[in-house]
């Protein structure tokens, strides 16, 4: 590994030019591994340049403010399926540090696929659009998240109850984890479990262990029959789709005939 700063400054250069090389070439495979070593590259340079030298006197490390991107991913991976803003913002203020704005997540899918055109694969994961399962068209006020599966991005009939079912069980099982789990944290599982037969009791009191098992219970009917027709649709976003479109959805045309209507 090189250990100075210029040495650096090549290395990432390199590594730079070789990320684009495999993008262009659609090695998806060859561009995150290259993409992950580009990441060390730039945080060794970080450590040359910023780091202290013998005698230096200690400064105050300034740590920039999380991307918002950032934010909610890590309430998207908790909840563990597509969800809406609202739901996102609240699972973040009730579990997570840092501020998060709603007027911040407006644009917030538009900016990451912008950023996937300009530079495909370029980073770990996109914000990007949870997909309906017939038009495999953005779904309307879901997001999701790059990295997961396809089918677990598309979202059909069953998918909003299953996605509910899925984010209650997780945030049940994560609160239940936590050592002093705040007033804010118990109020969303309880908003997401008061639909769920055989769950009772007010927010500060609900039974976590039963919230679990009644939301189970449910998964399980519905889950076979969600997954297949999840499944289906996301080899039809495999075969017919560019990466763009399986991120982000297609955009549908309006018909010549509804466009002179509309005129």
């Amino acid at each position: 590994m090189p250990d100075n700063a210029e040495q650096l400054e090549d290395r990432i250069a390199e590594l730079r030019a070789a990320v684009r090389r495999a993008v262009a070439a659609g090695d998806r495979a060859t561009a995150r591994q290259l993409r992950a070593e580009l990441r060390r590259a730039e945080n060794d340079w970080d450590d040359a340049v910023l780091g202290l030298q013998p005698g230096a006197e200690p400064v105050r490390e300034i740590v920039p403010a999380v991307p918002v991107r950032e934010h909610v991913h890590r309430a998207l991976t908790l909840l563990g399926a597509p969800a809406a803003p609202k739901l996102v913002l609240a699972v973040h203020d009730a579990f997570f540090s840092g501020d998060l704005v709603a007027a911040r997540l407006t644009s917030l899918r538009r900016d990451e696929e912008r950023s996937f055109r300009a530079a495909p694969l370029a980073r770990p994961y996109y914000i990007c659009s949870a997909l309906n399962a017939d038009l495999l068209a953005p779904a309307r006020g879901l997001l999701a998240v790059s990295s997961w599966p396809t089918e677990r991005r598309v979202v059909g009939p069953l998918s909003p109850r299953v996605d509910l079912l899925t984010a209650t069980i997780r945030l049940a099982e994560h609160l239940a984890a936590l050592p002093e789990p705040g007033p804010d944290a118990r109020r969303v599982v309880w908003k997401l479990a008061v639909s769920v037969p055989g769950v009772r009791g007010a927010p500060d009191a609900i039974d976590l262990e039963r919230v679990v098992e009644s939301a189970g219970r449910e998964l399980a009917v519905h889950r076979a029959d969600d997954a297949a027709h999840r499944l289906r649709a996301a080899e039809r976003a495999s075969a017919q789709l560019d990466d763009t479109a399986q991120l982000f959805g297609v955009r549908l045309a309006v018909t010549g005939t509804r466009r002179k209507e509309a005129g």
